[in-house]
């Protein structure tokens, strides 16, 4: 009875707080991880990040190395020193080569990208670029034959939209067929780890941006990602790598980014502030829609617009949800592209009207929730100007094709929750024996 009255209180529950138990997971004997054991700085109280820790080990796991670096511009110390640079001074680790991401090494925007040229040869290490998202799918088997190991570290967005997780898979299953071993630098959840929010994906709405059986604000690390992908065999032919896990100190679940006060670096080129990050974890569902998100404002994530969106109405019926930690404000502007940025945003340089999420209380804003709501009022609103992106991609970034089956049947969108409150709590069930932190 206790566990059926619990599921009721989740379908009326949009999302909720998830602490995990009392164990202490670190002690937990994986099969095929290790959690590498780390100084204790508890007395510190400040949270240091996998790089930090390594940084204390004076860098022993990677000394009279041949490495690969899987990594990008959010790869810093909390001195705000990019990995790259602290590797300059150990001239007995060699850096190999640099597995690109989606955006780049150093991202769209920083000055050093502009450094490396038409060979892909990274100056300071001489290290050869290998881009994993638009060359390639894997590692290439002439640079896996000459690297002992496959250093990771990125500044995940703790979204499931992020392409970072399907190259990290990549990644594994060549570290896989080579036998070459991963190391993890761990680092936090920038939107918490203890509150999770929307539908695991259906099989056959996996991609690139659903890779894997997590909800859309999954509340974990890139470690326990990492875990849970090594030991549930998530690649192809059920592969394992041999992964090496550095944990961070001093991190809880129930921090936010800015409590860690560790330095903030543009997680993409959309992605620029905390703010952004939370939003972007349910507004990114406009990119099945012919609807700009901010993209091309110094907003983005945080705007919904179109030359065609009136606003006086949807403002009114979007008030009757009683949406949590959020308002709304009615605006104008003009997206305008940037070199910056590959693609042109929708509606370039044209005036659209739209409105504005402002953000008033983090700790319950609820952001697939409220970009759900405005999503399905505007398709019921405007329904001859509203349209989904080619071959539903809704879906893929949904996870399934039960938000434009809603959208369709012109149910009200507070009918969503309690379609996903079941897959959050199976998926808490599942995670717990893979959480490093408390």
């Amino acid at each position: 009875m206790r566990s059926n009255s619990l599921f009721l209180i989740l379908s009326f529950f949009i999302i909720f707080r998830l602490y995990s138990n009392d164990r202490d997971s670190t002690i937990y004997q994986f099969k095929y991880s290790k959690l590498v054991d780390v100084p204790d700085l508890s007395f510190l109280g400040r949270v240091y990040s996998g790089l930090d820790i390594l940084e204390q080990m004076d860098l022993k796991p990677l000394r009279n190395k041949s490495i690969a670096i899987l990594s990008n511009q959010s790869a810093v110390n909390r001195n705000n020193e990019h990995l790259l640079d602290i590797l300059l001074e150990y001239p007995d680790i060699k850096v190999s080569y640099l597995l690109s991401m989606e955006h780049g090494i150093w991202g769209t925007d920083n000055k050093r990208s502009k450094m490396i040229g038409r060979d892909g040869i990274e100056p300071l290490h001489k290290a050869q670029i290998i881009d994993l998202y638009k060359t390639y799918l894997y590692p290439p088997s002439w640079a896996m034959d000459n690297i002992d190991l496959i250093l990771v570290d990125y500044q995940d967005t703790g979204s499931r939209y992020s392409t970072y997780t399907a190259t990290l898979s990549k990644v594994f299953e060549s570290a896989s067929d080579f036998e070459v071993p991963v190391y993890i630098l761990d680092r936090p959840n920038p939107i918490r780890g203890d509150i999770l929010e929307g539908p695991v994906p259906r099989l056959e709405f996996q991609s690139f941006e659903s890779y894997h059986l997590f909800p859309i604000r999954h509340g974990l690390t890139i470690g326990e990602i990492s875990l849970i992908i090594n030991e549930m065999g998530w690649v192809k032919d059920s592969k394992r790598v041999k992964l090496n896990i550095i944990p961070m100190a001093n991190w809880n679940r129930e921090m936010w980014f800015k409590d860690t006060h560790l330095p903030w670096r543009n997680l993409a080129p959309y992605l620029t502030t905390p703010s952004s990050v939370l939003a972007y974890t349910g507004m990114d569902l406009f990119r099945g829609t012919n609807l700009n998100i901010g993209f091309g404002t110094a907003a983005p994530y945080l705007i919904v617009g179109s030359p065609w969106l009136s606003t006086s109405y949807l403002l009114q019926k979007l008030k009757e949800q009683n949406l949590s930690g959020v308002e709304f404000k009615e605006i104008e502007y003009r997206p305008m592209g940037s070199t910056y940025h590959e693609r042109s945003p929708k509606y370039d340089n044209l005036k659209c009207s739209g409105i504005e999420l402002i953000i008033t209380d983090q700790n319950v804003f609820q952001p697939i929730s409220t970009a759900t709501s405005i999503l399905i009022l505007i398709h019921q609103l405007f329904p001859r100007q509203f349209q989904w992106e080619e071959n539903n991609y809704i879906d893929k970034l949904f996870g399934s094709n039960e938000l434009r089956i809603i959208a369709a049947q012109k149910k009200s969108p507070d009918q969503l929750p309690s379609l996903w409150s079941k897959d959050i709590y199976k998926f808490n069930v599942f995670r717990q024996p893979f959480l490093i932190y408390k």
